[in-house]
Parts: C-alpha cells; sequence; structure tokens
C-alpha cells in the first residue's frame, strides 16, 4: 500500500515537474521570432552595394584631377566591399540557425555549409579590426560545428552563449562601416551638390534658361535623394544596434527563458526591429 502511494506521489510529482517545463519550451517562440526578425531587418547590404558604387554616381561632377584621386578611392573600396557583405550574411546565416534550433519542425542544415566565407581581412582605412576578422573566424567555427553537428533545440542556449561575444563584435563592425558609408555619402553629397550650386549661378545668359531650369529640377532630385539615404544610415544603425542588445539580453537570460519578464523583453525587441524594417521599406 505504501508503495502504491509513493508511486502515485511520485507520478504526480513528474507530471507537476513537466508543466513547470513546458514554459521554457514555449518561450522558444520568442527567440525563434527575434532571430528570425534579425535576420530580415535589411538596410545594411543595400547600404554597402551604394558606398561601392560611389565613384559611378560622382563621375559625372568630378573635376579631371578629383577624378583620378576618387578612381584610386573606388579601387579600395571595390577590394573591400566582398569582406563587407560576407559579415553580414554570416550574421543573417548565424540568425537563421538560431531560428531553426529554436522551432520544432526537424531540419537538415548541411546544405548550408556552402554559405559560410573563406575568411576577411583587416586592411588599414577599411574599418575593419583583428578584433573583428577574429570573431568573423569564430562565428564560421561555431557555426560548422551547429550545421554539422545536428543540434536540437535545448542546445539554443549553447549556441547563444557561445555566440554571443562574435555576435556582438560582428554587429560593432557592422556598425562602423555603415557610419564609414555615411561619412562617404556625406562627401559624395558635397561634391554633387556642390556642383550645381556653384555652377548655376554661372549660367546667366538667356539661352541658358532652359539648361538652368533641368539643373535646378536635377538638383532637387538629388538633395531629395540624400535626404533620404540620411534617413536609412540612421534606421540601419538603429537597427543593428537593437539587435546587439537583443542577442545580449537573451545571452544574460537563458536561464529564465520561460519567464514572463524575459518574453515580454525579447517580444519588445521584435516589436521595435519590426518598426525599423517597415520604416526601412517605406523609404
Amino acid at each position: 500500500m505504501e508503495h502504491r502511494v509513493m508511486l502515485r506521489v511520485g507520478v504526480l510529482l513528474g507530471l507537476v515537474l513537466a508543466g513547470c517545463a513546458s514554459p521554457g519550451q514555449v518561450s522558444l517562440v520568442e527567440v525563434r521570432e527575434f532571430a528570425d526578425t534579425s535576420a530580415k531587418l535589411g538596410g545594411y547590404a543595400e547600404l554597402s552595394r551604394r558606398y561601392r558604387d560611389t565613384y559611378q554616381r560622382e563621375m559625372p561632377y568630378l573635376s579631371p584631377q578629383a577624378e583620378r584621386v576618387a578612381r584610386d578611392t573606388d579601387a579600395r573600396r571595390q577590394a573591400v566591399f566582398a569582406d563587407f557583405v560576407a559579415i553580414q550574411k554570416t550574421l543573417v546565416l548565424y540568425m537563421q540557425t538560431l531560428s531553426l534550433l529554436a522551432g520544432d519542425a526537424r531540419y537538415d542544415l548541411s546544405g548550408r555549409i556552402d554559405e559560410l566565407g573563406h575568411g576577411i581581412g583587416a586592411m588599414t582605412g577599411s574599418g575593419l579590426t583583428q578584433r573583428h576578422v577574429a570573431a568573423y573566424a569564430g562565428m564560421t567555427r561555431l557555426l560548422t560545428r551547429v550545421i554539422t553537428s545536428h543540434y536540437q533545440n535545448q542546445h539554443v542556449d549553447t549556441m547563444v552563449r557561445d555566440g554571443d561575444a562574435d555576435v556582438q563584435a560582428l554587429i560593432e563592425a557592422m556598425i562602423v562601416l555603415t557610419r564609414i558609408y555615411e561619412k562617404s555619402n556625406e562627401n559624395e553629397q558635397k561634391t554633387v551638390l556642390g556642383s550645381f550650386n556653384a555652377d548655376i549661378p554661372m549660367a546667366n545668359r538667356t539661352t541658358d534658361r532652359m539648361l538652368v531650369m533641368l539643373a535646378k529640377v536635377h538638383l532637387q532630385n538629388k538633395t531629395a535623394e540624400y535626404k533620404l539615404i540620411d534617413r536609412r544610415y540612421k534606421l540601419a544603425q538603429q537597427g543593428l544596434t537593437k539587435v546587439a542588445l537583443g542577442h545580449q539580453k537573451m545571452r544574460e537570460n537563458m536561464d529564465h527563458l520561460s519567464s514572463a519578464e524575459t518574453r515580454s523583453m525579447l517580444a519588445g525587441y521584435v516589436r521595435d526591429l519590426h518598426v525599423i524594417r517597415n520604416a526601412l521599406n517605406d523609404d
């Protein structure tokens, strides 16, 4: 009789413990949503391409002397572009992998191993430091381990803990690069708009009237374009900062994923990222 009572108590205790564990599994929904939204944030790749193509846009407005300098600068931009984009692609792959780990469906990531890059380099003046290069290598090793070892969702915490330092460094690199893009755009804006502001007043002959009118329309369009791009730099930097903070907070609270506070916090980052992404898409 006593044995039966103890058995029933054991069964009931097991059910209670199982019930207590289930919220932790449910909380992976917030992890998955945060990872999905982070992977789809956007902005950075477009701004990287714009930075790469600076010379093509500013070339018609350059003096012969300025054009020679711009060609040299363009060669340096072309040389580092692949590394700049590789950082973003690797971070996106990390977030996509984290989302799959936090899901319920079966998955096979082996096909994604070819998406990993072969390394990046720190070049003087590029904005990338040895810390960023090391973080890229560390992230590549982590993703290789995860993709080839068929992690299950209970290893989400392992991936987040192991990956956070590299995630922070890679996002830092992307923010640094976005600021470099922004500064390059400011210089381009001064060159392009400055040429209009200098040349339009000089066209004061009657026969130049149509030319001046077309130039003013073009000036208005270029001014609106730069204003729009300026906003996109700010939005991209805000989004990257949110991703970095969200991942850091997730790592700090991995032992409390099932708590209402942690789930609400992650949901808040997801909402903020949706707002930023929508603003980027609306521009």
